[in-house]
């Protein structure tokens, strides 16, 4: 089966960020998705730039999307650009958080 985008965000569905019980992918985390034959090349970034669980979430999605059969590297990088706001999040996920 070939490796898709939407694979890939599915991996990424089941990393939460520990302080918001919303999975990166809803909370509007992650910018790009780019694959090279069986590499993967992730642009995301997080709620703050003093994010204290960054490393912990980093790490899991790095673990996940490798553990894709179809996936030999896995590469993130963290940007800063354009910062992160509530309304990268998606419709359900700001809803479940109380915000219109």
């Amino acid at each position: 089966m070939a490796l898709t985008k939407e694979k890939v965000l599915e991996a990424l569905s089941h990393v939460y960020d520990p302080e918001i019980p919303i999975d990166i992918v809803n909370l509007g985390l992650v910018y790009d998705v780019e694959i090279n034959g069986d590499i993967v090349n992730l642009k995301m970034t997080m709620t703050s730039p003093g994010c204290p669980s960054a490393r912990e979430i980093i790490l899991e999605s790095q673990t996940l999307v490798s553990e894709l059969d179809e996936v030999k590297e896995t590469n993130i990088e963290v940007v800063w650009d354009p910062p992160w706001t509530p309304e990268k999040m998606s419709d359900e996920a700001r809803a479940s958080m109380g915000i219109d």
